[in-house]
């Protein structure tokens, strides 16, 4: 979905408080019809870049394009974007019809074309039957919906969304994902979306900013991003990954550069098992396990010091398969293909 043609760009854009620098010599270019998500821990800079591209805040140094045109300095609504609230921000007092139309109503809009451009809008967000309903008569999910549906009758440019998924439960939230992706798809338009959240960011997104202490630490794919962590933050920060440095690595591979290997790359054997030439191999016992149904994950202390995540899905095995293995000798191996070095 994405096109060449770019609808947010920031050019060394920063934000400081003070001292704090929210947001530090930012460059990050989004482009057109893209689900972008920019992920990072708290207080990492994700929600400020939202902040500005809305107009909620303005930059300290820097500059911001909205499809061409310089916004830096423009208020909310003159800019062609509208904002999704993890809290909905939906009326109470006003029925579901009413929050959806609200956008027209301030813009005069005919009485009859509100009522059209809503009922679409109930379609889209499959709520057909229920603009008479109060905010409050509705589920997290359909209060979600309604939120969308409202930010998209005017129909922005950019769809920001700020942690929308935050307040729903975990079952409704992975619901959500595959409906907000698909109801991406069907409008094909730009959405911005802020998250903390590492699986909403890899299920969703067409390309993620993962965001550190005011800066952008990497940007790609969700594949990218996962398989070929550019720095040690973004390493731990996506996923899990065991991270691998110094004497311990250089008896690992023969050098002491930083690596990282994924737990599920690795695989759980016994002492004799054979490797071949392409593998790294090394022995331990296993320490610690923790059995979660779908997976298994494994704390094995290596021979010589130091120690390995393992995950390995339930395939076969039962909880009490899987907690025999406890203080056992096994031997780890993975592919030198998976091995990812950081930096340098």
């Amino acid at each position: 979905m994405a096109s060449d043609h770019s609808a947010v760009i920031f050019s060394k854009v920063s934000r400081h408080f003070g001292d704090v620098k929210a947001v530090d010599f930012v460059d990050m270019e989004i482009r057109g019809g893209e689900f972008f998500s920019l992920l990072g821990p708290s207080g990492s800079g994700k929600t400020t870049c939202l902040r500005l591209i809305a107009g909620f805040d303005r930059p300290t140094f820097g500059q911001i394009l909205l499809y061409g045109q310089d916004v830096s300095s423009l208020p909310p609504y003159e800019r062609d974007v509208n904002t999704v609230f993890q809290d909905y921000a939906l009326f109470p007092h006003m029925t579901v019809g009413e929050n959806i139309a609200y956008g027209l109503m301030v813009k005069k809009v005919s009485k009859a074309e509100q009522e059209r451009r809503v009922g679409e809008m109930l379609d889209l967000v499959q709520l057909s039957g229920l603009a008479g309903r109060k905010p409050t008569q509705l589920s997290g999910g359909q209060r979600q919906r309604v939120a969308l549906a409202r930010a998209l009758i005017n129909n922005p440019k950019v769809l920001l969304l700020d942690e929308p998924l935050g307040a729903l439960d975990l079952k409704l939230r992975q619901q959500m994902q595959v409906e907000l992706k698909a109801l991406q798809k069907r409008v094909g338009i730009t959405f911005i979306f802020v998250t903390h959240d590492q699986e909403e960011a890899l299920t969703m997104s067409d390309r993620i900013a993962v965001f550190n202490q005011g800066k952008i630490e990497q940007v790609g794919s969700p594949a990218e991003i996962y398989e070929h962590p550019a720095t040690a933050f973004v390493a731990g920060f996506v996923g899990v990954s065991n991270l691998v440095k110094g004497e311990l690595a250089k008896r690992i591979t023969g050098s002491d550069f930083t690596f990282s290997i994924r737990p599920e790359k690795i695989r759980l054997a016994s002492p004799a098992d054979k490797a071949g030439a392409d593998t790294i191999v090394v022995d331990g016992t296993v320490r610690d396990i923790i059995y979660l149904g779908l997976y298994t994950r494994y704390l094995v202390e290596l021979e010589g010091g130091g120690d390995l995540v393992v995950v390995e899905q339930n395939l076969k095995t039962t909880s009490m398969d899987v907690l025999t293995l406890k203080g056992q000798r096994v031997r780890l191996s993975w592919k030198k293909e998976h091995v990812r070095q950081i930096g340098g």
